[in-house]
């Protein structure tokens, strides 16, 4: 499937789900109708299709497997182009998610998902990958307090005693340690939908979601 054979605006056509998956934009401030600020997060929408359909006699499940922005031929295999033809993306596509559901009505392969899946007011669970932030230390990692400032404390930002005595003579599981922060799944409920603007395919939500910009965002109603 080419670019510019996807429709720019899906709010008057598609099949309407459960949930949606989003590109974060970043952060913005509106003005509800009381005149207070609320602090968004603006979710970019872009066209997905259904690409699979899954029941309970063949997988064991029910659930919708979708699929958005189509892949350059020389990015993708022969599984994935003969598994996303039917659905339009004749070089497979990069993003392929499903969303765990009751089958709706006229769900076939090949329909396009519409904006219209969440309205303003809704609430929802988000999920989506946490900023990566490097190798941090125990303080920044795990929120310690760390020692004394003052001079001659010798003990400022070090993570504290780790061990034991003799017995058992080791660092148990599960201690906090300086390690890799960030880059996690990350899971936020009964987050409010405050707008959807579906000439534009945006969404607004209240308050932070977590990721830097151009993360995938999964919203799914609660």
């Amino acid at each position: 499937m080419s670019e510019t054979t996807q429709t720019t605006n899906t709010s008057e056509q598609g099949l309407k789900l459960n949930g949606l998956f989003a590109f974060k934009e970043g952060m913005a401030t509106i003005y509800n109708e009381q005149g207070e600020a609320v602090p968004v997060t603006v979710l970019r929408y872009e066209p997905w299709f259904v690409s699979q359909i899954k029941t309970n006699e063949n997988d064991g499940y029910e659930a919708i497997q979708l699929a958005c922005t189509p892949k350059k031929a020389k990015n993708s295999n022969k599984a994935e182009k003969g598994h996303l033809t039917k659905a339009g993306f004749e070089n497979g596509a990069q993003f392929v998610k499903e969303l765990r559901q009751t089958l709706p009505e006229g769900a076939t392969v090949g329909a396009q998902i519409s904006i219209d899946s969440l309205a303003q007011g809704d609430f929802v669970k988000i999920t989506s990958k946490s900023k990566g932030k490097g190798f941090a230390g125990s303080m920044k990692r795990w929120n310690f307090a760390g020692g004394p400032a003052s001079h001659g404390s010798k003990f400022h930002r070090r993570p504290g005693s780790s061990g034991n005595r003799t017995w058992p003579g080791r660092v148990m599981p599960g201690k906090k340690f300086p390690g890799h922060l960030g880059a996690e799944t990350v899971t936020v409920r009964n987050v409010e939908i405050v707008q959807v603007i579906a000439a534009e395919n945006v969404l607004m939500v209240k308050g932070p979601v977590p990721g830097a910009r151009n993360t995938l965002v999964k919203l799914v109603r609660e």
